[in-house]
């Protein structure tokens, strides 16, 4: 009985070790909500990567899509694609439509083989990119986020607590980042070392306040420097089994010549 009582503790004490991490989860700040969120995934060689999660009310007020927002219309992927791809994006993903709060929100992802021509597209034109080098060793990422459409979407169910979120994945050492800097009308959040975001409520965003983003990062990307000590490793490890493959060989022709070189036991007698 007592090692049965002794288990049901342990069990309910794992029970609401597991409730208190998901409650601590959900009031993470890394787990919000966004009506409208940008995420720029860059390489150290300027190809870059975007993800972006965004209602369709969203995409017409802030960035004049042309769309049915209607949750009874099908929404039409192959005119969001052509849209994206206007001025030399590629789509590479559009996901099934979601929703939440009432509203229909979708995926779009792209990529682009340099991340200065994204303003090119016209969905991300209210944005100015800059990747140059800053000093030999690192590289200065500069984004600065303009005015938006500002078209009227009609009626929407919005209480002004919804958030816009641009989302910067780097992929090396972080040297310097104002995310910490920003205005009062926006905030900034430091996620897994490597991940920047910059916030800014919907309102603001409508209401065309800029976003001034920036970045230093080191040039040797964090996959290379990871890729390079698993080789140093790996040939460490290689060297270091010849070196005991070796030891034991000599090892062992050594006690086979000793026993050799013994005299016959007629002699020793």
């Amino acid at each position: 009985m007592y090692i049965i009582r002794w288990m049901r503790v342990r069990w309910s004490a794992a029970a609401l070790l597991i409730a208190l991490a998901f409650a601590s989860a959900c009031r993470s700040p890394f787990a919000r909500e966004y009506e409208y969120e940008e995420q720029l995934y860059l390489s150290v060689t300027g190809q870059a990567r975007v993800t972006i999660d965004a209602s369709l009310v969203s995409l017409v007020a802030l960035r004049g899509l042309s769309i049915d927002t209607s949750p009874s219309t099908r929404l039409d992927r192959e005119q969001l694609r052509g849209w994206y791809e206007q001025g030399g994006c590629h789509v590479t993903r559009i996901g099934q439509p979601w929703y939440r709060h009432g509203r229909r929100f979708v995926q779009i992802q792209l990529t682009v083989d340099d991340v200065r021509t994204l303003g090119a597209c016209p969905p991300l034109a209210w944005s100015r990119y800059a990747l140059d080098p800053s000093g030999e060793r690192e590289l200065s990422y500069v984004q600065l986020v303009g005015a938006s459409a500002g078209t009227d979407p009609g009626p929407v169910n919005w209480d002004g607590s919804e958030l816009v979120a641009f989302k910067l994945h780097l992929p090396s050492k972080i040297t310097f980042h104002n995310v910490h800097s920003l205005a009062d009308n926006a905030t900034g959040q430091i996620e897994r070392g490597n991940i920047l975001t910059w916030e800014q409520h919907l309102a603001d965003r409508r209401a065309g306040t800029p976003v001034e983003i920036r970045a230093t990062i080191e040039r040797e990307s964090i996959l290379y420097r990871t890729l390079w000590l698993f080789g140093a490793s790996f040939f460490a490890a290689v060297v270091l089994l010849l070196v005991i493959i070796w030891w034991v060989r000599v090892k062992g022709k050594g006690m086979m010549a000793s026993r050799d070189q013994k005299p016959p036991a007629s002699l020793m007698s």
